[in-house]
């Protein structure tokens, strides 16, 4: 294995609560009220559609995709969220330095150095929101692949604290069952002084709806015991799991470099547009051909195509 490689989840897709819009020829990111599934392609007009984000939200009368169903792959709710304070590079997205509260590691010119980490607010470089906590959770959405993730990023307190909290819970609560639980994300919204009363969005883990905790915890131990008698080891997965992501020297993911200025950016409901505008996509530039972006268009079509033949949602 190459070492310094973090093995992550295999992501087939993102879960966000922004989107991007196109205002005065910039594309911004702008809050929303409904999750949106999206594949890993863009094309001109920003994210492509997952064919889950269809499905799930045609069950909607309202249309508005705001719970979505999923499983973890992992017991330890520590696998399936990871979150630290990061301080990003606002040009190219690229994680500069990442912590725990405790200590840090900082990509400088000399390399990668340990450095204590008392916290954004105390810290000299990452002052002034320079430096946020950053979380990902993985989360199972298509029943046809196991171990498929899809990711929710966030740099909000509120998500990640509750998202912790839930996890946590849950995992105490089914004594080690986590991935069995029937469970589904839920957009939740509250107002603050620091909002100025207006809403902000954020995420939780709840039960699915119609399910009691013991009922759950019933369910969860049928399901338990069905995949130990098949002869799957999920103790042994969440080990490998960990291996991977402790084979990284500096925990860096490829996504992160291309997402962070997109769907961070537009997760933070209080950010200033000024600093939205550090948001905008330069990664793929618009074609001035008329031949080149018909072209794109068409294989943006077949992409769409190929993703829809074989989803199935969880239930």
């Amino acid at each position: 294995m190459i070492k310094g490689l973090a093995i992550t989840p295999p992501v087939l897709g993102r879960i966000s609560i922004g989107k991007v819009v196109h205002k005065q020829g910039q594309r911004l990111p702008e809050k929303d009220d409904q999750f949106t599934i999206t594949s890993q392609l863009q094309n001109q007009d920003g994210w492509i559609k997952h064919p889950l984000d269809e499905q799930l939200r045609s069950k909607n009368p309202d249309r508005k995709l705001r719970t979505i169903p999923v499983r973890m792959i992992f017991n330890d709710p520590e696998l399936s969220l990871r979150a630290e304070y990061t301080l990003f590079d606002r040009q190219t997205g690229r994680p500069l330095c990442r912590g725990n509260g405790e200590t840090c590691q900082r990509r400088t010119a000399n390399g990668i150095e340990q450095h204590p980490c008392p916290s954004p607010e105390l810290c000299p470089i990452g002052q002034n929101g320079l430096c946020k906590p950053y979380g990902r959770l993985y989360v199972n959405l298509d029943a046809s692949d196991e171990f498929g993730t899809f990711v929710f990023r966030t740099t909000g307190y509120n998500s990640i604290r509750t998202l912790a909290a839930r996890l946590a819970y849950y995992h105490a609560a089914s004594s080690d069952r986590l991935s069995c639980l029937p469970l589904q994300l839920t957009l939740r919204g509250k107002s603050t002084t620091q909002s100025y009363r207006t809403p902000v969005y954020y995420v939780d883990i709840t039960l699915q709806d119609g399910m009691t905790l013991n009922d759950a915890i019933q369910q969860a131990q049928q399901l338990d015991q069905q995949c130990k008698d098949a002869g799957y080891i999920q103790e042994a997965v969440d080990y490998m799991a960990r291996q991977g992501y402790a084979n990284a020297g500096f925990d860096v993911e490829i996504e992160d470099e291309v997402d962070s200025r997109t769907d961070l950016e537009a997760d933070d409901q209080n950010r200033s547009n000024t600093q939205n505008q550090q948001g905008g996509d330069d990664e793929h530039p618009k074609s001035n051909s008329t031949k080149t972006a018909s072209a794109k268009t068409d294989t943006v079509k077949a992409i769409k195509t190929g993703l829809a033949q074989s989803v199935k949602a969880m239930v």
